[in-house]
């Protein structure tokens, strides 16, 4: 049976994925369908025109996605433009095809690039100019990505000291080999760290101090650009950027729907001033954690995934998910049971936050939907 988005889209939010290693997704088959090819077309064509404009060479997203040319390190920039068009392209086939406005949708935001096209789409900032810094700091961020190791720092049962994370990742800095550093927090029990270097081994050695149970930390050998940390600073990117981010139009209140920032873990209609959030949002780390956390704690039914492939969000709610069921008694939050409660000490960094945030328990119960997957499954006849 067909998801209503029509009734789901007011007790929604959207949620925009960032860059990874693979970043078509079902794009050309989106392509392909006869219903979508002009309407989808026509955006890869806008963004990639400001894309070859702000790069000064030729950029083809069309023939990138009809051929299923992937994206790799080599072409960094072309991915930025290529999520973007795609994600901002998911949303004309809601409006254009499908007559939904997304502007009914309760809430917004978005991983790394994502929260720059949740602000496009919210009408926010301009959608052919939110792009460009971006794009013009993308070389610059694939070249520092150079000597640069990702690790995923986690416990499987008491939470982390964010504090302390980034307290060690100061003084590994400060000994002049390297800048290392927090680049997120997907949960108060997994951290995302980026390091130069060695400095992600002197990270492992140290990284006991994070919490008192035992630490793991699983290496990611592919390439990352530093977003949302202080690597990007040696190439001045944050200065760089933040000049060509304040002659652009932005403002928050303008926003349909609101948009939450994982820059400041708030809504973006309460900061001072857009232009500095997204000033910020190149070197501070992204708060994913934050974002969930709202999510649960308001009256959303369902999370609507955009973009091409998108795995990190929708990996974050499922863990959760799965965590909060296997200490329940039944199949839902309904069932939970003082005995099911007592087993959340199984899982300490949990129980440690429910008393708190009990709308956690929430999580079994808010539908996850992957946006490019329900256009494919309701193409118009």
């Amino acid at each position: 049976m067909a998801i209503s988005l029509s009734q789901l889209l007011p007790r929604s939010a959207l949620a925009f994925r960032g860059y990874n290693t693979t970043n078509l997704g079902r794009t050309p088959e989106l392509l392909a369908v006869p219903a979508y090819q002009p309407i989808l077309t026509s955006r890869l064509r806008r963004v990639a025109a400001v894309a070859s404009d702000q790069l000064g060479r030729p950029v083809d997203l069309v023939r990138r996605v009809a051929e299923r040319l992937p994206t790799g390190f080599e072409d960094y920039a072309d991915a930025v433009a290529l999520v973007y068009a795609v994600e901002l392209g998911q949303l004309d086939l809601l409006r254009q095809v499908h007559g939904l406005d997304v502007a009914q949708a309760q809430m917004a935001y978005g991983y790394s690039l994502g929260e720059v096209v949740a602000l496009a789409a919210a009408g926010a900032t301009p959608e052919d100019e939110a792009i460009r810094a971006p794009l013009a700091m993308a070389d610059d961020c694939a070249a520092l990505a150079e000597g640069v190791t990702m690790g995923v720092v986690f416990s499987r049962t008491l939470a982390l000291s964010e504090v302390e994370a980034h307290r060690l990742c100061a003084d590994i800095t400060s000994e002049g080999d390297g800048t290392i550093a927090v680049s997120a927090v997907l949960s108060p029990n997994t951290l995302i760290v980026l390091g130069q270097n060695g400095t992600l081994d002197r990270f492992r050695q140290a990284m006991s101090l994070l919490c008192p149970d035992r630490v793991y930390l699983r290496q990611n050998d592919s390439r990352w650009p530093p977003l949302h940390t202080p690597i990007v600073r040696q190439r001045s990117v944050p200065d760089r950027a933040s000049v060509m981010i304040q002659s652009m139009r932005a403002d928050a209140s303008a926003a349909h729907p609101p948009v939450f920032s994982l820059v400041t873990g708030r809504m973006t209609a309460s900061e001072p001033s857009l232009h500095e959030l997204l000033r910020l949002w190149i070197d501070h780390p992204q708060r994913l954690w934050d974002a969930v956390c709202v999510t649960l704690a308001s009256n959303v039914r369902s999370v609507i995934h955009v973009g091409p492939e998108p795995n990190l969000i929708p990996a974050t709610f499922k863990r959760l998910k799965d965590n909060v069921l296997q200490q329940t008694s039944g199949n839902s939050v309904a069932g939970l049971s003082m005995r099911a409660l007592k087993q959340l000490a199984g899982r300490p960094w949990l129980a440690s936050i429910v008393p708190q945030r009990a709308s956690l328990l929430r999580a079994p119960e808010v539908e996850q939907i992957i946006l490019e997957d329900w256009l494919l499954e309701n193409v118009p006849g």
